[in-house]
């Protein structure tokens, strides 16, 4: 909440002193020598309303039955991590399940048409057939994004609104009735605390997180300029696949669709199988995989304990594997990518990883 306090600058600041409450105990002169801090950004964080603010906002979560989810926090989206301008806290209010799974984004355009709607509920169905653990994530806006909500809530399957604001309002109002059955199975996630303005720039905002939660973005339809091709522009830029349905040349909705196939920004897909082959979903989910013995024996103890785990449950993302190893999240990670260069470990979108089936 700090002015002039952005994600890069807290990193900063808790990696040169060791902790979030260290940064608020430590003395003005040491916080203002620190590169990159000074003198304003130092009087900013003295600010002694920061934290009565904070309070309050704590007040505010738990009346409400939010949470405050911190980057450093098991629970945080693996798969946000990645991302460079994760945001530092993510509030979410409802029941949901932010890592593991088959994670899609869905998003288009507010004026969706009857075609676009036809294909979005066909590939929701479709997927949520074969993948249980399949999560919808979309801007809970008009069109496309509460079609696909619908339809997940319809199927009973996990859906995550992103919004563009804080959790004390929601927008559009005309929604809460479908956010409100989104919290059995699901929920909000927003950077944004409460009593915040709601400025455009907002939104354009929540859309790098929506691209940030999932493995894959799927856009149905788009005009040439909206917030669903910002979204895939920022899955571009974070290198989660991007697809797209393709549309009739003149469809003023299509337009972004056919752009970004055009552009090679997306890979263009007609069914949900097509998105499948493309994310690797389609592999046989129990077809067990078969260590070769020889390479087996050549494994340092760590690894032969990562094989072991990746053994017992298939397919497991970085905390799974963390829990069942009790290998350290950052000497996890670093063994995990030695072993995916040696070809011992496969890995998936989401840091999902499992062994070669050969």
């Amino acid at each position: 909440m700090a002015k002039g306090v952005g994600v890069q600058t807290i990193r900063r600041l808790v990696s040169a002193i060791g902790s979030e409450k260290e940064v608020f105990q430590c003395p003005m002169k040491e916080l203002e020598e620190i590169p990159g801090i000074g003198a304003v950004i130092a009087k900013s964080i003295k600010d002694p309303q920061l934290l009565k603010r904070a309070e309050k906002e704590i007040r505010f979560l738990q009346r409400t039955g939010a949470e405050a989810i911190p980057f450093g926090s098991d629970e945080y989206p693996q798969r946000m991590k990645e991302c460079v301008d994760a945001p530092y806290i993510l509030y979410t209010k409802g029941k949901m399940m932010l890592n593991g799974g088959h994670f899609i984004g869905i998003v288009g355009t507010r004026k969706m048409s009857p075609y676009g709607k036809s294909v979005c509920e066909e590939i929701v169905t479709s997927l949520a057939k074969k993948y249980p653990d399949l999560s919808v994530i979309s801007g809970l806006a008009y069109g496309v994004d509460g079609c696909a909500h619908k339809k997940a809530v319809e199927l009973g399957i996990q859906t995550i609104g992103v919004v563009g604001h804080g959790l004390d309002m929601l927008y559009p109002a005309r929604h809460r009735a479908l956010s409100n059955k989104m919290l059995e199975r699901g929920g909000l996630v927003t950077e944004f605390r409460s009593e915040c303005i709601v400025d455009k720039k907002n939104f354009v905002s929540r859309n790098r997180i929506i691209a940030g939660l999932c493995d894959v973005i799927l856009v149905v339809e788009s005009g040439e300029k909206g917030g669903a091709l910002f979204t895939a522009e920022f899955a571009n830029s974070y290198n989660k696949d991007v697809c797209a349905i393709p549309g009739r040349i003149g469809d003023i909705y299509s337009a972004g669709c056919n752009k970004l196939i055009k552009n090679h920004q997306a890979t263009m897909v007609e069914s949900a199988e097509e998105i499948e082959q493309l994310m690797n979903w389609d592999i046989t989910e129990t077809e067990q995989p078969v260590m070769n013995i020889s390479r087996f024996m050549q494994l340092t103890d760590q690894e032969k304990i990562i094989v072991e785990a990746l053994q017992m449950g298939d397919k497991m993302d970085m905390n799974q594997i963390v829990r069942k190893t009790q290998i350290p999240f950052g000497q996890l990670s670093s063994l995990l990518f030695d072993m995916e260069m040696k070809d011992i470990v496969c890995s998936a979108p989401g840091n999902i990883y499992f062994l070669p089936r050969h």
